[in-house]
């Protein structure tokens, strides 16, 4: 479904798909996302029934697990009037891949094509959905830049969304960081098939990480932020990275 198509998100509850790497390692990121949106007078409902979106099985060719995981995804939020994810990856499976992934099986690809239909990544959803670039946080003086993952710069659009938020938060200065579109190297499966061309992208990222001006460096996915401190932190540098949403969030306390 094409942009122009796509329901309004104003005015309805929030189901928030909180993904696999928060889930399991980054809590804080899905506990910054709900508490940005409680702030702003929106309600967030949580799906238990809520897995994975099936992508590491879809980027392995195994579209057959994949479509067994994305079915257990269409029914855990067959109820949401809008899905909302702290992850341009996981937003561009849904809204890319599911109406491919389905494309033979017309039930379920009706079902895949309405879910892609409602589903927004956290940033692009405060800045594109709702028209908020100015979420009410404080910070002490602190510089930024920015790493654009490749699946949501590429997939999803998502450029100036997380850096109109990051402005808007009194005390914070945007800078630009070279190669900010660059990939770091993760990639899901690439960085295992192909550890030491993911290694030489990785040691790049780093370098130009290092070289900014930035007190911190901001991304919108997980599984980014991962691969970049592991770097930074076998590399011993002093910066690292964090999502987005702590930083918002950490403005707002």
């Amino acid at each position: 479904m094409s942009d122009e198509l796509r329901p309004s998100p104003r005015y309805k509850p929030v189901s928030l798909f909180v993904t696999c790497i928060v889930d399991m390692i980054y809590p804080g990121t899905g506990v910054s996302v709900v508490e940005i949106l409680e702030r702003l007078g929106i309600e967030v409902r949580f799906p238990l029934g809520q897995t994975c979106c099936g992508q590491p099985a879809f980027n392995s060719g195994f579209w057959n697990d994949a479509r067994a995981v994305a079915r257990t995804f269409l029914e855990a939020f067959a109820d949401a009037e809008l899905i909302v994810t702290p992850s341009g990856s996981c937003a561009s499976m849904v809204r890319h891949y599911y109406p491919e992934l389905f494309k033979d099986d017309p039930e379920w690809r009706e079902r895949a094509n309405w879910a892609a239909s409602i589903t927004w990544e956290f940033t692009e959803y405060l800045v594109d959905g709702l028209g908020i670039s100015d979420i009410g946080a404080k910070l002490p003086p602190t510089r930024v830049a920015f790493h654009d993952s490749c699946h949501g710069l590429r997939l999803m659009g998502l450029h100036d969304q997380a850096r109109r938020l990051a402005e808007g938060v009194e005390g914070v200065t945007v800078s630009e960081m070279g190669r900010s579109d660059q990939c770091c190297g993760f990639g899901g499966l690439f960085s295992v098939k192909m550890p030491e061309i993911s290694a030489a992208m990785l040691r790049d990222k780093v370098k130009h990480i290092e070289a900014s001006d930035a007190d911190v460096v901001l991304t919108g996915d997980a599984s980014c932020l991962t691969q970049m401190n592991g770097g930074l932190s076998r590399a011993q540098g002093k910066k690292r990275v964090r999502h987005i949403a702590e930083f918002l969030a950490s403005g707002l306390k």
